[in-house]
């Protein structure tokens, strides 16, 4: 099926159900992301150590000819990124491309009913998941959304770490 473009808003009373084998997308190596082929994707990590860098964002406007409907637009601001750990992490890694930075917060849980957040400082561009104190057990989940110039907001997420909780955040 060829891809279709709305020229939004778009309503549905009945909302969207989105199935099929290409709704998700192994991640089995160091992958660089693109927004055609991983944004609104389930990306199943199965690389214990992987590095998934997100792409660039970008905010360019609408060319003055096209106006609202320059399909051909590269900005990518809303693209979401949906990770679920498959295979549990020893030292995964979430990166940007070193400009873009992290907003929002990491929830990490333990099985013993602790529970912390965790806020990226204003140079953080990376994630990192160690299977333990960092969180990335299978089963962990974090969704990532471009939301402006430089910033990726991390949110809906819930990592399980160990007994001993840090900061998954860190710069590059």
């Amino acid at each position: 099926m060829a891809k279709t473009t709305f020229a939004g808003p778009v309503y549905s009373k009945s909302g969207f159900i989105t199935t099929g084998p290409a709704n998700t997308v192994s991640l089995t190596a160091d992958t660089t992301l693109s927004v055609a082929t991983h944004a609104g994707k389930i990306l199943l990590t199965n690389d214990a150590d992987g590095k998934f860098t997100l792409p660039t964002i970008n905010v360019s406007s609408n060319s003055s000819v096209a106006g609202s409907t320059d399909y051909n637009n590269p900005n990518n601001i809303g693209a979401s990124f949906y990770f679920y750990v498959e295979t549990a992490a020893t030292d995964m890694d979430i990166l940007t491309d070193g400009t873009d930075r992290f907003v929002g917060a990491v929830n990490i849980g333990v099985t013993n009913g602790d529970f912390k957040a965790f806020f990226p400082g204003g140079s953080d561009d990376v994630i990192t998941m160690n299977g333990g104190t960092q969180g990335g057990i299978a089963g962990s989940v974090i969704q990532i959304t471009a939301v402006d110039d430089d910033a990726y907001l991390v949110h809906n997420s819930l990592l399980k770490g160990s007994s001993t909780i840090a900061t998954p955040f860190a710069t590059s």
